[in-house]
């Protein structure tokens, strides 16, 4: 019997570790760094080397970007990293009118330090961004753009 027991319990785990797909849960994978979307659009920006970073937060003082307002120049990279919660980056064009090439919505950013990058690229200008979830919230943000 003990046999019978043995040979089924072989065929369980056999049959769970098939369902898994080898899939890492996310306490085990590692946050990737992404590359700067590409608009479809070939840029005359070249990078500068800049990087600025732009924190986002849920805690106990609330849903926000730290800094909210930054100020860059073409060829700088805004690097959105996750603190904590679970957010997007996203320049709406309702909130930009009339301003074209805006970054695409970034996805969920939703492990701490996961990045959404952005190489600037707009005209000089104000442009204003927020995390969709959390915008009747207050989480929103300005980017100024310098020559």
């Amino acid at each position: 019997m003990s046999k019978h027991i043995t040979s089924a319990a072989l065929a369980l785990l056999v049959a769970l570790g098939a369902c898994s797909g080898g899939e890492k849960t996310p306490s085990q994978t590692t946050p990737e760094k992404s590359a700067p979307p590409s608009t479809g659009a070939v840029s005359s920006v070249k990078p500068t080397g800049r990087v600025i970073t732009v924190e986002l937060y849920s805690d106990e003082k609330g849903n926000y970007f730290k800094p909210a307002e930054i100020e860059a120049h073409p060829g700088d990279l805004v690097r959105f990293t996750l603190k904590s919660g679970v957010h997007n980056v996203h320049f709406l064009p309702d909130s930009n009118p009339g301003a074209q090439g805006l970054p695409p919505v970034s996805d969920f950013l939703q492990i701490p330090e996961q990045t959404y990058d952005y190489l600037v690229s707009l005209p000089k200008g104000h442009y204003y961004f927020q995390c969709d979830p959390h915008a009747l919230l207050g989480m929103k943000g300005r980017l100024e753009v310098e020559d």
